[in-house]
């Protein structure tokens, strides 16, 4: 029972929510970079949301099954289809042993999601499924999947057909004009002037081609120091919004560096963390920043959002 690559996509890895507790040691968390996506992939198909996933960004594999599965995609439009046929995103899919699954370069959004029901039969490492190109760990963990992997499912599942799905809109969060980025201050926000700040939220950002997993450049209006301080090396996080010397940002993404040195003006609200993620290099976006307060409440109105989604979910399978 596995999932062979015929055509690997451009960077295809496997990814759960995160691996935990090793930052001091050197780890980045990393895990998905769309999570919400992530989730509702694993609970549209049944899974435990922390159930790991295949991650596609850009462009697409292409995949044989050698045994029947249910699946289901979502986050980016990679325009999937099954045996030449277009399948939606959202809805679950069932599939037969030699079926064909192939992917194109995405339409909107920027990264992919395809849960298989049961999961990935993969020893986890560190606690964890996410893949970490730059550990060099031996396997499929410690690298994107190449044509020719052979990814082992915890179990074949008998055809099921289904027909629902979620609402596309459920997606729509990544595809409106100018998405606005919602940040709350960062350590050394102080750094920065009242000129500088308001510059910061005025003017629109694109992220670049030079953007990963590791980090998004951003190209925009530059973002002056307010005096020559030095800054120590310190911990950092997913979201941080780090300002070298040419003022143009860096947002730290889900491999992103334990520790960085460049002062951070801002910290991008974990509700929002998706949204960026989808950012295809040149289309703008603008940061607002808020408090505290409001990006915990965001942040609970998405957790709402899975448990509702995942209430209904419940029940169709029960069905």
């Amino acid at each position: 029972m596995t999932l062979e690559m015929i055509e690997e996509g451009l960077y295809t890895t496997i990814q759960d929510l995160g691996r935990f507790g090793y930052r001091s040691k050197g780890f980045p968390v990393s895990g998905a970079m769309d999570s919400f996506a992530m989730q509702v992939a694993n609970i549209l198909v049944g899974n435990q949301e922390n159930e790991a996933v295949m991650e596609m960004s850009f462009l697409g594999p292409t995949i044989r099954f050698t045994d029947q599965a249910t699946i289901v995609i979502t986050g980016a439009d990679m325009g999937g289809n099954i045996n030449d046929k277009p399948i939606p995103r959202g809805q679950p899919i069932s599939v037969s042993a030699g079926d064909i699954l192939q992917f194109r370069t995405t339409k909107e959004g920027l990264y992919c999601y395809l849960a298989v029901k049961g999961g990935f039969d993969i020893t986890p490492i560190l606690g964890s499924k996410s893949t970490i190109v730059r550990a060099e760990w031996k396997g499929m963990l410690g690298r994107k999947l190449e044509v020719g992997d052979r990814i082992p499912l915890k179990e074949s599942v008998e055809a099921a057909p289904v027909n629902w799905r979620v609402n596309p809109s459920l997606f729509h969060y990544f595809t409106k004009t100018e998405p606005v980025i919602r940040y709350i201050k960062g350590a050394q926000s102080e750094w920065f002037n009242d000129e500088a700040k308001m510059d910061f939220e005025s003017h629109s950002w694109q992220t670049t081609t030079q953007s990963n997993r590791m980090g998004y450049r951003l190209k925009g209006t530059a973002v002056p120091f307010a005096n020559d301080k030095q800054l120590l090396t310190e911990a950092t996080s997913f979201g941080a919004i780090q300002v070298p010397p040419d003022g143009q940002p860096i947002v730290l993404m889900a491999d992103g560096q334990p520790t960085g040195g460049y002062p951070k003006i801002g910290q991008v609200i974990q509700a929002d963390l998706p949204k960026l993620s989808q950012s295809k290099p040149g289309i703008p976006f603008r940061f607002k920043e808020c408090s505290i307060d409001d990006a915990l409440k965001a942040k609970q109105k998405q957790n709402d959002q899975l448990k509702a989604i995942k209430l209904t979910l419940c029940q169709k399978w029960g069905e």
